[in-house]
């Protein structure tokens, strides 16, 4: 599903040389005397509600209206973009050498772990020097001949940006169906391969999520489609190969704007299912996949403020729902007769439990719980017993792995902390044992044992306790003079967990604490932590960051010199909306595409995402809604006053948060704002909301960050 979600690349990556945690004296850095670019003043008039409102900065969408042939805003893009060179220019080769430095504790030439289905194990490899992969596959056994599906290497060649996505094999094996992007809009071109022939067929359907639900027939797939305009994913459509796209026929068109849909295939093999979801509703719909040309009945009625998740097994559905139970409950019902009218309760609500979702085998049910904003998995077996596996460090991430062979006995399962790379488990689901198949190398002696973490609760301002995990390297002291990046997402109920960084590394090696805020508005503390953190109760998830940083400050692992706080897209609002809230708090600001024009982009339908999103956000529409979105949004609330330290990046084809909010942002910060700290803005002109797509590429940015941390830090090396 598309939402303001940044994929974190903040959270991935490498690691740096320097092993003194010991804090540096911080020196006032000296910037360059440059003038920043001032834009262009153009008064537009927004008037709803009885209220108007001046945008001096209106005109910057002209890009997104009007594409290559408006050139104005991309002059000014291309200004900042030279100011922030001109500026950081002294941190050039630090930057270098942290992209290096992070470069080279990644494992250049690696495998993915296999994971067999339909008879064939299947993995993916990168080889040195080599950005993107290969996908691949072997028969039978891992001691077979390898089969290359796709070099994406090879494909990416000449493309400043190319993603290929949703690899989907017929159920004969001989054809892969997969989706590519080479502008970075999520717009795919969904493409057939013949994988005995390698002929990549004539079959290009454009404007799709990507993905398909192949038909048993081997011959008749289904895939999204999106509207042009707004990206939405508006229709579900059949083709048959070898036939005309253009002619596909629409089995299914979505009326409800507010709603996500995709389709996808069962487990089991057995059932092609249409999901239709928004933020308080679902619905499914299904056919038997050997009989593509029937007509889809729905599972069971979308109702209110009702939420369901379908998993076949041989003789019932398992359904996941929160109908009747805030934190979700485990419901069945029979093959036949699957309106909610029928199901029956297998697992009750919990107050203290989140049932987040599940993997169905034959004879196993795996469920993803929370508790305490911590994951455990939970199995189900045939005969009604159950058991969880169990996790040893207090802070951790753990998650249900590719499990595609429903007939299987092994569950694959993922696991990281804030000091373990990732690692990916074979867990014996009769045995009760488990066998590490592979776990991240961090090249250049990573010793786990050189770091600690800590699991905090700060009390936010009516009372809550927000859950805080840290990291920093060993020798660390708790006396206010050490830098500290405070990092939070809080939106769309997304959980924000404790998963190691390499990247990360080059930080807490230079002395930094790194720190994840599990504010409201994400989910890792219940269904109810995120509805206190949405809607009307937005500014919650505000409070509670700021409230987690002043109790950073009070228990002296940091002091307001040297406090940071990052965060993208939706926590990129975040970031706009505490700088307005408590700009003495920070030090410095990275805010990473950001969603900062809330009530303008919210009252646009024909920008990506909007329609989507009224139950997250509200629609301003409505006098209340209005109201109180202007009352937080960052664009809205920037005040003559002092700033933080601020760098803001975007993408000029960003089709999550579009380029314009950032910049005119940032715009009118210049010029209202009181101090004389920087404010920078980086566009990636070529780019868009997750940046680069190279395995590489994207630790440009992250040395942009850090050097610019590093720069206000004093931090030469």
């Amino acid at each position: 599903m598309m939402k303001r979600i940044l994929p974190s690349l903040f959270l991935l990556g490498a690691i740096t040389a320097c092993n003194n945690p010991k804090k540096q004296e911080m020196k006032p850095i000296k910037w360059p005397d440059a003038k920043p670019p001032i834009a262009e003043i153009n008064p537009h008039k927004r008037i709803i509600h009885g209220d108007t409102v001046v945008d001096n900065y209106y005109w910057m969408i002209d890009y997104f209206k009007k594409g290559p042939d408006s050139t104005k805003v991309v002059d000014y893009l291309k200004a900042e973009n030279k100011y922030l060179d001109v500026m950081m220019k002294s941190t050039d080769a630090f930057q270098s050498d942290l992209f290096k430095e992070m470069k080279a504790r990644i494992k250049e030439k690696d495998e993915s772990v296999p994971v067999l289905k339909n008879g064939y194990f299947y993995y993916s490899r990168t080889e040195d020097g080599q950005q993107y992969y290969k996908y691949c596959r072997k028969k039978g056994s891992l001691a077979a001949a390898e089969e290359v599906l796709l070099d994406v290497d090879a494909l990416a060649k000449g493309h400043s940006y190319y993603s290929a996505t949703g690899f989907s094999v017929s159920p004969d094996n001989k054809l892969l169906a997969f989706g590519v992007d080479k502008v970075s809009r999520r717009q795919y071109t969904i493409q057939v391969k013949n994988l005995e022939t390698g002929e990549i067929y004539k079959d290009a359907i454009p404007n799709t999520e990507g993905g398909v639900a192949w038909a048993n027939d081997n011959k008749t797939f289904f895939y999204t489609s999106k509207n042009p305009i707004t990206l939405l994913s508006e229709k579900i459509k059949k083709h048959v190969l070898r036939t005309d796209a253009k002619s596909d026929a629409i089995v299914y068109d979505e009326k409800d704007n507010s709603n996500y849909i995709g389709v996808s295939k069962s487990k089991n093999g057995r059932y092609i299912f249409i999901g239709s979801q928004g933020t308080l509703t679902s619905e499914y719909r299904m056919i038997n996949a050997d009989q593509p040309e029937s007509a889809f009945k729905v599972f069971s009625p979308r109702f209110k403020d009702v939420l369901y998740d379908v998993l076949p097994v041989d003789d019932k559905f398992y359904i996941v729902t929160n109908w009747n139970a805030k934190n979700f409950r485990l419901m069945e019902c029979p093959l036949d007769k699957t309106a909610k009218e029928n199901w029956k309760e297998v697992i009750p609500n919990r107050k203290d439990v989140l049932l987040e979702y599940g993997d169905e085998f034959k004879n196993y049910l795996v469920l993803s719980e929370r508790k305490n904003g911590l994951t455990e998995l939970r199995v189900l077996k045939k005969d009604g017993s159950d058991y969880y596996l169990k996790f040893d460090e207090p802070v951790y991430a753990a998650g249900i792995g590719s499990n595609p062979e429903y007939n299987g006995k092994t569950l694959r399962y993922s696991y990281t902390s804030l000091t373990t790379p990732s690692a990916t488990y074979d867990y014996d689901l009769e045995q009760k044992t488990k066998k590490l198949m592979k776990q991240q190398e961090v090249l250049g002696g990573y010793n786990p044992n050189d770091y600690a973490t800590e699991r905090v609760f700060a009390t936010a301002k009516d009372g809550t306790k927000i859950p805080v995990a840290l990291v920093y390297k060993k020798g660390f002291e708790k006396n206010g003079k050490a830098p500290l990046l405070l990092y939070a997402y809080g939106s769309y109920g997304s959980s924000t967990d404790a998963t190691f960084s390499s990247p990360r590394l080059s930080l807490l090696n230079r002395g930094f604490v790194f720190a994840i805020a599990n504010i409201r508005g994400g989910q890792e503390m219940g269904r109810q932590w995120y509805e206190d953190g949405k809607l009307m109760k937005k500014k919650n998830t505000f409070t509670d960051f700021i409230a987690a940083g002043e109790y950073l400050v009070e228990q002296k692992y940091t002091s307001k010199a040297h406090l940071y706080a990052h965060g993208g897209s939706a926590g990129g609002l975040l970031m706009g909306a505490v700088v307005n809230l408590a700009p003495d708090l920070w030090h410095g600001v990275i805010a990473d595409v950001p969603f900062v024009d809330v009530v303008n982009t919210m009252l646009d339908e024909s920008i990506p995402l909007t329609t989507n999103e009224f139950d997250e956000w509200g629609n301003p529409k409505k006098k209340d809604a209005y109201d109180y979105m202007k009352s937080y949004s960052p664009y809205e609330n920037v005040e003559k006053k002092a700033y933080p330290n601020m760098l803001v990046t975007t993408g000029l084809h960003d089709s999550q948060v579009q380029y314009f909010e950032p910049a005119k942002w940032v715009a009118k910060l210049r010029a209202t704002k009181t101090d004389k700290n920087v404010l920078f803005l980086k566009t990636n002109m070529e780019f868009g909301h997750g940046g680069a797509s190279g395995r590489f590429d994207y630790l440009k940015d992250v040395s942009l960050r850090w050097a610019f941390l590093f720069a206000l830090e004093g931090i030469e090396k």
